[in-house]
C-alpha cells in the first residue's frame, strides 16, 4: 500500500495466508467472497484498490 505510505496514511496490513483471524475478517467484511485486496475505510468496504474512491473518502486531494 505504498500509496497510503505516500500520503502519511496509517493504516494496518493483514495478511490472510499468514494469519487465520485475518482470513475471518475478510470473509466478514466481503460476505463470504474471497479476494484480496480489501479496504476497509469507516464503514465502507472496498474490494480492489481505487486510488481515487480511496483519495475521496480519505478527504486527500
Amino acid at each position: 500500500m505504498e500509496f497510503l505510505k505516500s500520503q502519511g496514511v496509517p493504516f494496518v496490513e493483514r495478511d490472510v495466508v499468514a494469519d487465520e483471524g485475518a482470513i475471518d475478517e475478510l470473509l466478514k467484511h466481503t460476505g463470504g467472497v474471497r479476494g484480496t485486496p480489501v479496504i476497509v475505510i469507516g464503514s465502507t468496504v472496498l474490494r480492489g484498490f481505487n486510488r481515487g474512491k480511496v483519495s475521496e473518502l480519505l478527504g486527500l486531494s
